[in-house]
């Protein structure tokens, strides 16, 4: 008895498994949850379950039935699931067979934010050309927030540490609820025609029904139209809103904002205490500088004085007074030798040595040189010189060289 009631595993689960496929409500039936577990399989199945205050179910989307999803699951999302409960027979569990997948509640509002984000990014409201910068030393803060509440506090406490010279001008806006899109967007375009310098857009953490006037389509046209800087700081870090895109920057917290808005005045004054101790050493170093250019010039300038240049001129001049005396008495001694040199040349020439070494010069009355016998005739007068006068002779007998040697002397008296 006890062997013919004993059943397999499978057979369990196949049983189970046809209870599941002929009941009529479980093959089409909606199942309201949030996501959680979600996780995207390399194989483009979608495993998630939904959950509530109750209990959680199992659910699967498989790969071929993803074409109908408009959106990126992510857990807490609030979803309606259509689909079929059925048993997978392995594991022996039951689980949801997602067909579709819409959102729910906060999910439609989700939607509804991808939506206007797609429309407001193609009408290029996000693009970082239209973005201007913030600036970075600022007079007057205006802050669109709730006057009461953590936001409000966080910005004034952090901007006044950091500076308390800076002045905070504060819109009192509703930020949650009915009319508090108009009411940001009043605050927005009165801070900027009163003319602050930055302006900070912001609240505290919440949903996203909390948060939602700031994903309203007027809110981010009066973002973008304005011509003061802003900084959003809505919610927490991990909450994202449409303003936070318009805005010219986004900060992950009112208090981070109020801290990219004022600069820190300590790090100023220190700054300035820097650039002050390096501003006296560059003009130091410049004043020393120019004082040793001054000497080389002082020094070129004595160098080039017409004085300087004068007793430098006479120096030369007289150096080279002195060089022309020793040339020209070198001049001289030269000439002098060769003077020297020419007078006992004249000297060996001249005929008074001639005379003097008994020689006679021998001339015709008219005072004519007598070279030749020729000149000489019989009877006729002559005159001749000797080293101490001279004498006058008359010439009785001439002969020339060719005859005897006792001929050719003519016999004077």
């Amino acid at each position: 008895m006890i062997q013919n009631r004993t059943y397999s595993v499978g057979q369990i689960n196949t049983y189970i498994k046809n209870m599941f496929t002929q009941d009529f409500v479980l093959k089409r039936i909606y199942v309201k949850g949030e996501v959680s577990n979600c996780k995207y399989h390399t194989s483009g199945h979608i495993y998630f379950s939904l959950k509530d205050d109750t209990g959680s179910i199992a659910c699967v989307m498989f790969a071929g039935m993803r074409k109908g999803l408009p959106f990126r699951m992510q857990n807490g999302q609030q979803v309606v699931v259509l689909g079929s409960v059925n048993v997978f027979e392995r594991d022996g569990k039951y689980q949801l067979y997602a067909n579709e997948i819409i959102l729910d509640g906060a999910g439609l509002l989700y939607e509804k934010f991808e939506a206007l984000k797609q429309e407001l990014e193609e009408m290029g409201m996000f693009a970082p050309e239209y973005k201007q910068p913030i600036p970075k030393y600022i007079k007057r803060l205006g802050v669109v927030t709730a006057p009461t509440g953590a936001a409000v506090r966080d910005i004034i406490n952090v901007a006044g540490r950091r500076n308390p010279y800076v002045q905070i001008i504060l819109y009192p806006a509703l930020v949650q609820g009915e009319g508090a899109a108009d009411s940001i967007v009043r605050g927005i375009r009165m801070l900027d025609e009163y003319g602050v310098d930055t302006m900070i857009v912001g609240r505290g953490g919440g949903s996203i029904e909390d948060l939602w006037a700031f994903n309203e389509e007027k809110v981010a046209r009066a973002l973008f139209e304005c011509e003061t800087p802003v900084i959003s700081a809505i919610g927490h870090e991990t909450d994202v809103t449409i303003a936070d895109f318009v805005a010219d920057l986004r900060a992950p917290t009112p208090s981070a904002a109020a801290e990219l808005a004022v600069e820190d005045v300590r790090l100023v004054q220190e700054r300035l205490l820097q650039y002050r101790m390096q501003l006296g050493r560059r003009m130091a170093d410049q004043v020393q500088q120019q004082r040793a250019r001054l000497a080389n010039s002082r020094t070129r300038l004595s160098y080039l004085s017409p004085q300087n240049q004068i007793r430098e001129k006479r120096q030369m001049l007289a150096e080279k007074e002195d060089r022309l005396q020793e040339l020209m008495a070198e001049q001289i001694r030269q000439k002098r030798h060769s003077l020297a040199l020419y007078i006992e040349k004249l000297g060996g020439l001249s005929p008074l040595e001639r005379l003097n070494q008994g020689y006679a010069y021998v001339a015709d009355s008219e005072k004519r040189k007598i070279t030749s016998v020729s000149q000489m005739p019989s009877g006729s007068l002559v005159r001749i010189f000797v080293q101490d006068g001279s004498v006058t002779a008359r010439v009785e007998q001439s002969a020339d060289r060719n005859q005897d040697d006792s001929e050719g002397i003519g016999t004077l008296w």
